[in-house]
């Protein structure tokens, strides 16, 4: 059982490292003049986690499990879902259903508290993976996720193929681009509504919100010049607004970048462009390979379109899934592997 937001299972000793960044994760939100809503995010992680993309066809069955391996939450996909799955789990991490409605589980370590097992809480359990898949078969807005919470209890059960529990919150956006974020904490629930649509990883949201008050000196304009007698000061590059925004990878400083930038981004007049973008400012959060870490898979969802994106490490190749494309009444989930390295043209030639 997790007690007072403190990891206090085994398994979990496997996803503690010497650094809280060695899991990091960064989601943000776009919207595009023609009323299209994107988001997108970064995983981090410091192990290889064996991605593949699944597709949940509709009507296929699910069971929540329970620690001891009997069965929890009983439940059907009533809208089929495309996302990110790990270590050979049939369920999404990240994803997105063919009503728009998508979800990204993030790392939430020291924090996250789930559900102690009791009668009560059998009948509706689900693991932290289980969750975000739940969320994606059953719903189609924000609205109807946060009526349902009472409904759902996240159990300190293992995911299946997991090395350990992984501690979890949960980011939710709907085709409108209304978006919420879901902290299990103390074994509750906690549901804020997210303006900004933004997240990373702990302290809490509401924490994460709070700070955003310490950087409201920061400004997309240019200051002008000014005088200190006997000088008159110049800036020395054309982005002077942006002095004090945090470089580093902790989970606070990637908030406010990712907040402060999505924020700033000057809209795209469509949906596809605003994917490029969306791309494009999730760079600025990609961690280099290394011994603890690196970024294994970058994803945006288009809500509008119901395109799913995705590029890894190996193969920064943008590729997408439409639902449009997909049989969605397959009586089979299908995996999508992930392999493959970028392409290196040779244009040599190319010159006229």
């Amino acid at each position: 059982m997790l007690r007072h937001g403190c990891l206090s299972t085994a398994l979990t000793a496997l996803f503690i490292f010497s650094s809280a960044a060695a899991f990091a994760c960064t989601g943000i939100a776009l919207k595009a003049t023609d009323g299209s809503n994107i988001n997108g995010r970064t995983i981090e992680f410091g192990l290889p986690l064996n991605l593949s993309v699944i597709i949940i066809p509709h009507n296929y069955a699910f069971q929540g499990t329970l620690p001891d391996e009997t069965g929890g939450l009983t439940f059907r996909a009533k809208y089929a879902s495309v996302g990110t799955a790990a270590f050979g789990e049939n369920t999404i991490l990240d994803g997105m259903n063919e009503k728009g409605l998508s979800v990204g589980a993030f790392y939430f370590p020291g924090y996250a508290g789930y559900a102690p097992i009791t009668p009560a809480t059998k009948i509706k359990a689900v693991s932290a993976t289980e969750f975000s898949t739940w969320i994606l078969t059953q719903f189609t807005t924000v609205d109807e996720v946060k009526a349902a919470l009472p409904n759902i209890a996240i159990v300190t059960t293992k995911p299946k193929g997991w090395p350990g529990l992984p501690p979890l919150h949960y980011i939710v956006y709907d085709q409108t681009g209304k978006s919420i974020v879901i902290e299990p904490i103390k074994g509750k629930l906690k549901v804020y509504d997210n303006p900004i649509g933004t997240l990373t990883n702990s302290p809490t949201f509401a924490w994460q919100l709070s700070n955003l008050s310490n950087y409201i000196n920061l400004s997309p304009l240019n200051p002008g010049p000014s005088t200190i007698k006997p000088s008159a000061l110049q800036q020395f590059v054309k982005s002077a607004g942006l002095h004090g925004l945090p470089g580093d990878f902790n989970s606070p400083s990637r908030f406010i970048r990712a907040a402060f930038l999505s924020t700033i981004a000057a809209p795209s007049d469509k949906a596809n462009t605003s994917v490029l973008q969306a791309f494009h400012l999730l760079s600025q959060f990609d961690i280099p390979i290394g011994k603890k870490l690196n970024t294994p898979i970058t994803t945006v969802k288009d809500t509008k379109n119901l395109i799913y994106y995705y590029q890894t490490y190996d193969d920064q190749t943008i590729k997408f899934i439409a639902f449009s494309k997909l049989d969605l009444n397959s009586k089979t989930l299908k995996t999508i592997t992930l392999t493959g390295t970028t392409p290196i043209i040779d244009v040599s030639t190319n010159a006229k």
